[in-house]
């Protein structure tokens, strides 16, 4: 009796990556202390150029009070040496984010196929650079409307004087609020690469998505038309361009589905005249028996 060969089981990108939980946790700890090691050089070195990164924050002020000149002010001893520490704590982490990345790619990546990984890439790249159109969208446009809308609400009797704290909290959190938010097309591509939303849904739920976009807006921005309408149509727009990427990412998908079947197909194709040639083909046991004149003494 022939003795049965196993056939070898297809090869596993990921066998062999397998790791206790313990040696996940030290991994993370490791890139955390990396990470902390990393923003705290920043939060040191930003320290030291808090007062020109200040600086370069006022520009949409002077935009809206000009020709006048900037005038900010503090109220108590430890105000101003906060507020630079602020700007250094967020100048760190907008300098260390690429690193961030990084170091979250590096811990998720060895749980991924090849093609995960690659799927991944673009939106390492895509992430930081809608957080830059949003905040210069901010720095640029709407935080000087925004100041000009404010600024024009005074009187003669009633002037603003701007404390730097206040100041760094209204940018920042505008700068921070549409960064954030402009990461729409990454969020919904992401659900949609999951299959968890499709362009269909997308495009039913236009009604819906401009009614939450208002609210969201009035929630996040300061009480003004100016900041609340340059972050809703902008994310009405990232949301349309959300709806095309869905769009592209289901037509691929489809595409890649009917390579795979016709392939599929091919190979079913190719398997039958094979089959039936062996089984046309008679075999040794079934074969006619054929006998040898035997000679008589």
């Amino acid at each position: 009796m022939a003795a049965q060969t196993k056939l070898p089981a297809p090869d596993d990108e990921l066998a062999g990556s397998e790791a206790p939980l313990l040696d996940h946790l030290i991994e993370l700890r490791t890139r955390l202390i990396r990470a902390l090691i990393v923003l705290f050089v920043l939060l040191i070195a930003c320290f030291f150029v808090a007062k020109p990164i200040y600086e370069i924050l006022l520009e949409p002020y002077r935009v809206a009070v000009a020709p006048e000149k900037v005038e900010v002010i503090f109220t108590s001893p430890p105000e101003w040496f906060f507020t630079q520490l602020n700007v250094a704590f967020f100048a760190a982490l907008l300098i260390g984010f690429p690193y961030l990345a990084y170091e979250i790619y590096g811990f998720v990546a060895p749980g991924l196929y090849k093609k995960e990984r690659k799927a991944f890439v673009p939106y390492l790249i895509a992430t930081p650079l809608l957080f830059v159109l949003g905040t210069s969208l901010v720095y640029f446009a709407v935080l000087p409307m925004a100041l000009h809308f404010f600024l024009g609400m005074q009187t003669p009797e009633v002037r603003l004087l701007m404390k730097v704290s206040e100041y760094l909290s209204f940018a920042m959190t505008l700068i921070l609020a549409f960064g954030i938010c402009f990461q729409l097309p990454v969020i919904l591509t992401l659900l949609a690469q999951i299959d968890l939303l499709g362009k269909k849904t997308l495009e039913k739920g236009r009604r819906y998505a401009i009614v939450i976009i208002l609210i969201f807006a009035a929630l996040i921005t300061p009480p003004d038309p100016i900041s609340q309408l340059g972050l809703s149509l902008p994310l009405y727009l990232l949301y349309e361009v959300s709806i095309l990427s869905v769009g592209f990412i289901e037509k691929r998908r489809a595409a890649a589905e009917a390579a795979r079947k016709a392939a599929e197909e091919a190979e079913a194709t190719a398997a039958e005249p094979a089959e039936t040639a062996v089984a046309a083909t008679p075999s040794a046991a079934t074969a006619p028996a054929t006998t040898s004149p035997s000679s008589s003494s």
